[in-house]
Formats: C-alpha cells, structure tokens, sequence
C-alpha cells in the first residue's frame, strides 16, 4: 500500500466533508494527531476503524486502500489488489510479533539459568542463594506468560481437521500442550481436538 498516496487521499476528502482534523479525530474516538499520522503516510488507519472513516469521507475501503476514487469496471480488480496488500500487512507484522517473542524470550531465559547456575555452584550464603534461584525462577515464568501472549495473539492457529482459523484465548493457549508453536487444542469451529499449527494469516492461499 503506498501510505502517502492514502494519507493524501484520506487529507482531500476530510476537507471535502468540511472538517478539520480535530473533528475528524473526535468522531472516530482517536486523538488528531492520529489523524495526521495518516495524512502525512506516516501510517495508515487501523482496520477496526476503517468501515467508520469511510462513512464519514464517504468512499468505501477500496477507495480508502487505493488512495483514489474507483470507477465502477476497475473495481474488482482494485478490490484484488488491496485484499493482498492487506494480506501482506497482516503477515508481516505477525511475522515480526513472533520474532519479538523470541527476543525477549531467548535472553531471559538465559539470564534466568545463568543465575540458577551462580546461585548452585558459587560459594554464597544459603539465603542469597534459595533468593536467586527463586529470582530466576520467578523473571523465567514472568517472560514465558508474556511470550505466550504475544504468540496468542500473533496470527492465528488452523485446525488440523476442518482448516478453520482462528484466534485462542489466552488461557487455551497457555494451557495447552504443545510443540514449539504447534499447540494441542479444541477448535471452535468443528469441535474436535487436534494439533493446530501457527499461521500468519486468517485464511489460507487461494
């Protein structure tokens, strides 16, 4: 998606509908700065409010998506092209959640056994020692419940049976039996349980 061409587009029709940003901004619930984030292609807006922008500028998402009015024989195809470039939006910032999860995950984990392993073998007193093992023990549990979140929420888990995909609770996630990011779970599509892989995307290829 080209964010300045949409950040114009988006700037236009606002002044078409006579409003400022700050109004803009007040009905949609979001500060104006947001506002000029997306004019000046510095971001685009979040999907959960884009049905709600539209209304107010009166053009439709693929209009929105495109950065410019579609005439009525082009539309499919413009439809086509903003479906992918959404597609590869959502992909990639859930590409880059998961790498995040490794990150903090990884390091803490080995801080975590490192201490466990100062706090066994140095020549400490048994206090401090039982306090740093109980440190570790405590920092490795606090970033396993963040990675979890973070990899719930990063794209979505298909099951294995009917290809439904969709996004767990927390708690599902965390309780879980699992492989790496292949979970044991029950789908809530078909009811039955199988190991239910991590995807990027909310539906498969076509």
């Amino acid at each position: 998606m080209d964010q300045i061409k949409i950040g114009k587009f988006i700037s236009s029709c606002r002044k078409e509908q006579g409003m400022t940003q700050a109004t803009l901004a007040e009905k949609l619930g979001i500060s104006d700065r947001a506002v000029s984030k997306w004019e000046t292609g510095k971001s685009v807006p979040d999907s959960g409010i884009m049905l709600e922008l539209c209304e107010l500028l009166k053009i439709n998402v693929n209009e929105l998506l495109s950065g410019e009015r579609i005439m009525a024989e082009s539309y499919d195809k413009k439809a086509e092209k903003n479906l992918l470039a959404m597609r590869q939006e959502i992909e990639q910032k859930n590409r880059q959640m998961l790498r995040m999860e490794y990150w903090i995950c990884v390091p803490a984990l080995v801080a975590g056994l490192v201490i466990c392993a100062v706090a066994a073998y140095a020549d400490l007193p048994t206090g401090l020692q039982i306090g740093l093992i109980a440190f570790a023990v405590v920092l490795i549990l606090i970033v396993a419940f963040i990675a979890v979140g973070i990899e719930q929420k990063a794209g979505y888990y298909e099951c294995r049976i009917c290809r439904h995909r969709y996004v767990p609770g927390y708690w599902q996630t965390n309780l879980a039996v699992h492989m790496g990011r292949t979970r044991y779970m029950k789908c809530p599509k078909c009811g039955k349980r199988s190991w239910q892989k991590k995807v990027l995307t909310p539906e498969p290829e076509s």
